[in-house]
């Protein structure tokens, strides 16, 4: 036996999860977002997917949806904590996931709403902010 055979492999990378959700875009999602993999994030969607971002109109096609996170999400990190999904009557999965949004002034609730196509692209997602309509005015005049 060579020495190189005593080396124990390096540990796999562990794989990032949500209780309650299966859905690899969902979970990919979180997990390009948070490593700043922006062009990955954004080819998640379909090509004409929409993200709606909180105090924006929405944001349509993965290029634009690119831009924007490269623009926007640079010092913004998700932890999402649980989620429920739910196949609605075309065939699509409505996926909802609560959890946390932290910046470099503030961590803030939020809600993520997932519409997945029956190949598993985003066809849209809402990030909704949990607070209350003083908390969000406040966030608001901050940005």
């Amino acid at each position: 036996m060579t020495s190189t055979e005593f080396i124990s492999p390096a540990q796999p990378k562990e794989e990032f999860q949500i209780e309650g959700i299966a859905e690899i875009s969902v979970l990919r999602y979180f997990e390009t977002l948070n490593a700043g993999e922006f062009e990955v994030t954004a080819a998640l969607f379909a090509k004409d997917g929409v993200m709606r971002p909180p105090f924006e109109s929405d944001i349509v096609g993965t290029d634009a949806i690119a831009a924007y996170l490269k623009q926007e999400a640079q010092n913004i990190k998700a932890y999402p904590n649980a989620g429920i999904s739910e196949t609605l009557e075309n065939a699509t999965i409505q996926v909802q996931v609560t959890g946390k949004a932290q910046t470099s002034w503030c961590g803030v609730n939020v809600l993520w709403l997932f519409i997945l196509n029956q190949q598993q692209q985003i066809l849209y997602t809402r990030i909704k902010l949990l607070a209350s309509p003083q908390e969000l005015l406040s966030l608001r005049q901050e940005k």
